[in-house]
């Protein structure tokens, strides 16, 4: 019996799922029994070294996980435009957490990123809020983007205090991925190509300095392009990486069965749980996984499209690209296509802040989802019914700028 079967024999599921993306949800489900799976196989001689319980890691996962599940529900059936209303006390909030971190003496592996004992990392918080602030802030000022006193300057002004605050940790990963979701928003918004030119200038000589001025950034930097010329000379990190992937081979030395991860692979649950993914799956379960991530990102655009303003449109493209973003991220590190990065696999990678954070951000996405089917009032400001699929033309290729048009109504019959 199919799943769309299933639930058209069941009424009260039925009322309850309605207007939710089935594809969506089933991707979301299969990703996040995947991820149990293979969190389990790759955390519990890890977890009994460091924390003396092999089921350590993997209890605190399922214990996120439902927090994380509770979130994504209330999130499903609240309204996202009241975000407008919330994203600046949000925003504040996250920046006192932010705060909160560089004046703590917490450090772990050389940096300070989680409060409350190592529980909560406020970067991954810091993420999604930078998502959700720029896009309503994008979707009240899109009429003057055009304009870098009211577009490109204020913008760089957010990107650069939550950034710069993430930086500071230090999480160079995670502030890149702040400063390139706000230039990706910018974008969709209807920001001008030239002051998107501008912006894309200024980060690459930002990170070119970063990468010299960082003792870590220089050091990554370094180990990328000389594993580049010879896989030999790599981090031993990239190198253990590639053990794993060769061990695999097609089909995999079988579930639970990685040798890598028992001699010296770093951290198997967290960075490199892409790594024991594709040792004991092989390159068959790693394509399979991508295919999850893929399915996942098509409906993502699919509801970005569909959403019934611009509103809903951005914050659709923003969460489903950060997502995407974090797990293209993590295994291309893994098999050497970019330089080291400490992001999460999100689903996969043991990690309480950053699930509950990807399932807070599905949420939302599934409230859009319940809203595309919705008739829009007649009543609703011209602003709330626009539609930024022109934005695909790349504004000014066309011989003029070029915001979202707004939506048509149907034409009355004469």
């Amino acid at each position: 019996m199919g799943i769309s079967t299933f639930v058209k024999q069941q009424p009260s599921l039925r009322n309850f799922l309605r207007g939710f993306d089935l594809p969506l949800l089933v991707s979301v489900v299969a990703l996040i029994i995947f991820g149990l799976l293979m969190l389990f196989s790759a955390s519990w001689d890890f977890s009994l070294g460091a924390y003396g319980d092999a089921m350590y890691m993997f209890n605190r996962q399922v214990m996120w996980l439902c927090v994380g599940l509770a979130f994504a529900v209330f999130l499903a059936f609240f309204d996202y435009h009241r975000w407008r209303q919330l994203v600046v006390p949000a925003m504040a909030l996250t920046i006192v957490l932010l705060v909160a971190i560089l004046l703590t003496n917490g450090i772990r592996f050389g940096a300070k990123r989680a409060l409350f004992g190592g529980s909560v990392q406020p970067s991954e918080l810091a993420k999604l809020i930078s998502i959700l602030y720029l896009s309503v802030w994008l979707y009240a000022k899109q009429e003057y983007l055009h304009d870098m006193s009211f577009g490109l300057v204020p913008l760089g002004v957010i990107l650069g205090v939550v950034g710069g605050l993430i930086y500071q940790q230090p999480d160079l990963s995670a502030a890149a991925t702040v400063i390139i979701l706000g230039g990706l928003l910018f974008f969709l918004a209807g920001g001008d190509l030239k002051q998107i030119g501008g912006l894309l200038v200024v980060a690459v000589i930002a990170a070119w300095v970063v990468s010299s001025v960082s003792l870590t950034g220089r050091t990554r930097v370094a180990d990328f392009f000389a594993g580049l010329k010879d896989p030999l000379q790599a981090s031993y990190h990239v190198r253990r990486s590639f053990e794993a992937v060769v061990n695999g081979g097609w089909f995999g030395v079988g579930l639970g069965q990685s040798q890598s991860k028992l001699t010296g692979l770093p951290v198997p649950p967290t960075d490199s749980v892409f790594a024991v993914v594709v040792e004991e799956l092989g390159l068959v379960g790693g394509a399979a996984l991508i295919a999850l991530y893929a399915a996942l990102i098509w409906r993502g655009l699919v509801i970005a499209r569909r959403a019934p303003d611009t509103l809903g449109s951005l914050l659709a493209s923003g969460l489903v690209t950060w997502i995407a973003f974090e797990a293209l991220l993590n295994m291309a590190v893994m098999v050497g296509l970019l330089p080291f990065a400490g992001n999460a696999l999100p689903f996969v990678s043991a990690g309480g802040s950053n699930l509950v954070a990807t399932l807070a951000a599905l949420g939302i996405l599934f409230n859009i989802s319940r809203q595309s089917g919705k008739e829009i009032s007649s009543s609703t400001p011209e602003q709330e019914r626009r539609s930024y699929g022109a934005v695909v033309d790349l504004r000014g290729w066309n011989g003029r700028r070029s915001l979202s048009r707004p939506r048509r109504s149907p034409r009355p019959n004469a």
